[in-house]
């Protein structure tokens, strides 16, 4: 774990594992201790960099607006701090956002982008409005957020499959958290930035291989937005996830074909074309 002075602000990021370089883009409130079982489990099989992005965890919070450009000039510039000419990106949620803007901005240095369970804003359709719920009570904004993340997930479905319960509980417990002012100001910026997220007709700039995953339940980001942004990249992968907003976690192919999709594998669904 590090800190470092880049883009104009403290970024604190973290470096570990070995293998292909690739960039971890986090969600909307979303930091690296939240998120830790998923970087470890990444780290297994990649040399990868992952970071609090801006007004989260324990990077700065400057003044605002953020736009989308900001965010993705901050991953480029911790990309430029670990010496990464080209690397690979995992942007999941909001940080699939990010990476929609890195990838269209400098489409020269990514080797293979996995996008997951996001959007690409204007045309392709836009992410549910999460800012809109900022005044809600920690208690209501956790039930209205759980059925966000799986549209199944109504109080009649839990009670009928308990292992979907049990991670209800651990889903909801993060929004019922109480947060300090600080924390509310850097998430309010990521919400004002994520509103404004328009790449659509960017996309086809993007020339790597990349993947598109959504959850087939998924209330925030829902398939057809994921369809949309396939539909712009040439050569772009649609996957479909039986599950919702963490249909990664929820489809047990979830994660080991985004890995396999990264690492390249020949003889893989997602091994690269053959050239020549």
């Amino acid at each position: 774990m590090a800190n470092a002075h880049l883009n104009g602000i403290d970024i604190f990021f973290e470096r570990s594992g070995e293998g292909n370089r690739l960039l971890f883009l986090n969600g909307s409130g979303a930091t690296l201790a939240r998120t830790a079982p998923m970087t470890k489990m990444l780290a297994k099989h990649f040399d990868l960099a992952a970071h609090d992005q801006r007004g989260l965890g324990l990077t700065s919070i400057p003044d605002g607006p953020y736009t989308m450009s900001d965010y993705a000039s901050d991953a480029a510039a911790l990309a430029d701090h670990l010496g990464w000419d080209t690397f690979s990106v995992i942007g999941i949620s909001f940080g699939g956002m990010v990476a929609q803007e890195l990838a269209v901005t400098v489409p020269e240095r990514i080797e293979r982008l996995a996008l997951l369970v996001t959007s690409s804003g204007g045309a392709g359709g836009s992410s549910y409005p999460l800012h809109t719920l900022a005044d809600l009570a920690p208690d209501e904004l956790a039930r209205v957020r759980l059925t966000l993340i799986d549209t199944r997930f109504t109080p009649e479905w839990l009670a009928e499959h308990p292992a979907d319960q049990v991670f209800a509980d651990a889903m909801s417990s993060g929004a019922k958290a109480i947060k300090s002012a600080d924390v509310r100001r850097g998430e309010r910026l990521q919400m004002q930035a994520r509103s404004q997220h328009d790449v659509f007709e960017r996309l086809g700039r993007i020339s790597c291989p990349t993947l598109v995953v959504s959850g087939r339940f998924d209330g925030i980001a829902p398939p057809s937005n994921g369809e949309a942004i396939a539909s712009r990249i040439p050569g772009a992968e649609f996957r479909l996830l039986d599950g919702g907003h963490a249909g990664f976690y929820q489809d047990p192919d979830g994660f080991p074909d985004v890995i396999s999709f990264l690492k390249g594998r020949q003889g893989s669904r997602y091994s690269p074309m053959p050239t020549g």
